[in-house]
């Protein structure tokens, strides 16, 4: 009988019909009819197993119509799997070491003061469009009924400056030359505020919550002195958070880490609606929510550790353990705490976003 009733309940699952505006009003933080999913990101190799397509191949290939068919097939799925909103970031970074800088596989590409004076600023804007543009046309004649996307620009502040000067050496250059060090941000800053401005002049209609992903923690405290997150970069997020709700669009804060030390400078100073990232190690999910889900929303839950490592049966139970006691809290939304690496069986996936389904009912 139980089983029975499990099939005939993820039968009525079929029936989803996505609306953005739920996940709206859960990064206003407000009550939604119904917990809406969300995801950071879910990386092409596990949609593109699932549904037995090469979707890599087709972001690698840039022509208009791979890519409408690419970004169709991923609103199909996440209305499958019961999203609202499907995230999609064109990434800074690309356009300056890749990421390699980021992620230590480069060194820094600015030294010094006539590094930073020759580097391209006003020519990489225009690359940038030149470089997305494609991906976001796509998104925009695909976009089903009711759903759109999560993101925009891709990289916060501190994300892209790393990539001009990788983490080590941004430290050095703090006390050996703080003269760059702080042009450097205002600069960085500067550009990603005028790519985002570009952005919502042609894009604010696909847009139902601006974000970027800037990573100031890791488990026991934040990455830099919180003088200096004061210092440089919450003024900055402060310009585009302001820019993007001009538009009348929520934005959502997605930075992982122990980063309690800066949370109250970031929610009061900046102005974000929700923040999505967390990790068991560091806090429960519960704890984010006690702690600030009366200022602003809380998305993600499901920490990355357990989905990757535990069984189907064992990820439902964890799933249900805390969803059930956060039921009619506001400003919620639910998925991982960090994103769907390539590295996540598509199974714990599928467990995960089941059992959560059938807990909302829909």
């Amino acid at each position: 009988m139980e089983q029975y009733n499990r099939y005939r309940s993820m039968n009525m699952l079929k029936d989803f019909k996505p609306d953005y505006r739920r996940l709206v009003r859960a990064a206003r933080n407000e009550i939604t009819e119904g917990l809406p999913l969300y995801e950071h990101h879910i990386n092409l190799k596990v949609i593109g197993s699932i549904l037995s397509r090469d979707l890599e191949q087709m972001y690698e290939s840039r022509e208009p119509g791979q890519l409408e068919e690419m970004f169709s097939l991923i609103a199909q799925f996440h209305i499958d799997y019961g999203y609202d909103c499907y995230s999609f970031e064109g990434c800074f970074t690309e356009l300056v070491q890749g990421g390699k800088g980021l992620t230590g596989q480069a060194g820094p590409i600015i030294r010094s003061m006539d590094d930073f004076r020759a580097f391209p600023w006003d020519q990489v804007i225009d690359d940038y469009f030149e470089r997305f543009n494609p991906y976001f046309e796509a998104i925009k004649v695909t976009l089903p009924e009711g759903m759109k996307i999560v993101g925009g620009v891709g990289n916060g502040l501190f994300e892209t400056i790393q990539d001009f000067v990788p983490f080590t050496e941004l430290a050095y250059l703090e006390i050996d030359d703080p003269e760059l060090f702080a042009e450097l941000w205002m600069k960085v800053g500067d550009t990603l505020y005028r790519i985002w401005e570009r952005f919502l002049l042609s894009y604010s209609d696909i847009l139902a919550i601006g974000r970027f992903g800037d990573d100031l923690g890791f488990k026991s405290a934040p990455l830099l002195n919180p003088a200096t997150i004061r210092e440089y970069i919450i003024p900055q997020y402060k310009r585009i958070v302001a820019l993007v709700q001009s538009k009348d669009i929520p934005f959502l804060l997605h930075s992982c880490g122990c980063i309690f030390d800066v949370m109250d400078d970031i929610i009061n100073k900046t102005g974000i609606d929700a923040k999505h990232s967390n990790e068991d190690a560091i806090a429960p999910f519960s704890h984010w929510v006690d702690e600030y889900g009366d200022r602003i929303g809380n998305f993600g839950g499901f920490d990355m550790d357990v989905i990757c490592r535990e069984t189907p049966e064992n990820i439902r139970k964890y799933v249900h353990d805390i969803v059930v006691p956060l039921q009619g809290r506001r400003g919620l939304a639910f998925g991982s705490g960090n994103q769907i690496a390539d590295y996540v069986p598509p199974e714990n996936f599928q467990a995960m976003v089941e059992e959560f389904r059938l807990i909302r009912g829909f």
